[in-house]
């Protein structure tokens, strides 16, 4: 059971779909790909760009023999690979309180794993860097990851240190408190970055998040504006960002906590959310995406702005939707949409999110994501 909320949307801020070119922008049109159904199983496979999704959908089993895509987009990810430990609780305990928990699972996680699974499971080539421990999470790790059809090659193993773990408290709201252990993650070097480098030939968009030791990430968006590639940072965990990251990416998707923390506004409202914006805007980042979860997403560039209201959802597991949401706003521009058009998309790909459970089995197929992005 959940409860229904509003959550990551874009609308009454964003032209209505009916409105909308069939080549927004660049030609951006949402791929219409073959989908297999079959029950709570999603798996990808590529030929000349041909895919075969399998999403959560019941007993039935149905394709449908859609047109392929020419070319998908190469996504970059330089990030965290952890494995989720998750309790779920009816509330949260006191210090020295013990609660009776209603269920724990694990799962595949970390943020930059997580965008890597959103943005693969909507069409796109995906190359994975970072690092896991050799201890037993990071072989189960590197095998979820290929069985999305991601490229791992980027991926080194750690024979000195653990792999991350997060362990996630989920409340009876469903909200999520984390605690993250980064292990691996915190010792990438200088081999992660020309992992990197090397990734980046021929990619669209690199994403990076606050996962991995922070020079190695803005070394790695100094090379990818070197190459012509959009960078896409979501500064999450909140921490310290340098003015120096602020000149080399593209877009910044913080959420509330993370805006306030760049920018020592506290962010409640579209109000607020425009004005952390706006204050980013002004210390160089040319694009900002602040979410703001039930209240939806705000945008900012130097062609325009706007508030996308959410989307109306039942709420089960809130773990990853901000990693959908960036996930799907990258391959949504790579493909050539419109900021509005990216960040609704966006949107629709983290509202569906949490209504499932877990991180990455959470992250929703292609055609799930159209079929709500179209009633925007």
């Amino acid at each position: 059971c959940g409860r229904t909320q509003r959550l990551y949307g874009t609308g009454s801020a964003v032209r209505p779909y009916s409105q909308r070119s069939t080549q927004v922008g660049a030609g951006f049109k949402p791929a219409l790909l073959p989908v297999t159904r079959h029950d709570n199983l999603v798996s990808v496979a590529r030929s000349s760009y041909h895919q075969t999704e399998f999403l959560h959908s019941g007993n039935a089993v149905q394709e449908a023999n859609l047109k392929p895509l020419a070319s998908p987009p190469t996504i970059v990810v330089l990030g965290g690979i952890n494995m989720d430990l998750i309790a779920v609780s009816p509330r949260l305990p006191q210090p020295g309180e013990t609660v009776a928990g209603d269920q724990f699972y694990t799962a595949p996680g970390g943020k930059g794993a997580n965008q890597a699974v959103a943005a693969a499971r909507l069409g796109a080539d995906v190359r994975m860097v970072g690092r896991v421990g050799s201890d037993m999470f990071g072989p189960m790790l590197l095998e979820d990851l290929r069985n999305q059809g991601i490229d791992v090659g980027g991926v080194a193993t750690d024979t000195e240190h653990s792999s991350g773990v997060a362990v996630i408290l989920l409340d009876d709201s469903r909200q999520n408190h984390i605690v993250a252990v980064y292990g691996a993650n915190m010792e990438c070097d200088e081999d992660q970055l020309r992992a990197t480098e090397s990734a980046l030939e021929g990619a669209d968009s690199l994403l990076l998040q606050m996962e991995v030791p922070f020079p190695i990430s803005l070394a790695a968006a100094r090379s990818a504006r070197e190459r012509g590639v959009r960078v896409i940072w979501d500064p999450a965990p909140a921490g310290d960002v340098s003015s120096d990251a602020f000149s080399v990416l593209d877009i910044l998707t913080p959420n509330q906590a993370e805006a306030e923390a760049l920018t020592g506004i506290e962010v409640t409202d579209v109000g607020s959310a425009r004005a952390a914006a706006e204050s980013l805007r002004q210390l160089g980042v040319p694009v900002v995406v602040v979410k703001l979860g039930e209240r939806g997403a705000y945008y900012a560039s130097g062609s325009g702005s706007g508030h996308g209201a959410p989307y109306e959802v039942e709420v089960v597991d809130t773990v990853a939707a901000g990693d959908a949401f960036g996930g799907a706003l990258a391959v949504a521009l790579a493909e050539g949409a419109e900021l509005d058009d990216a960040v609704s998309f966006g949107a629709a790909a983290g509202a569906l999110a949490v209504t499932r459970p877990g991180a990455q089995e959470a992250m929703p197929g292609r055609r799930d994501v159209e079929a709500l992005f179209s009633q925007a």
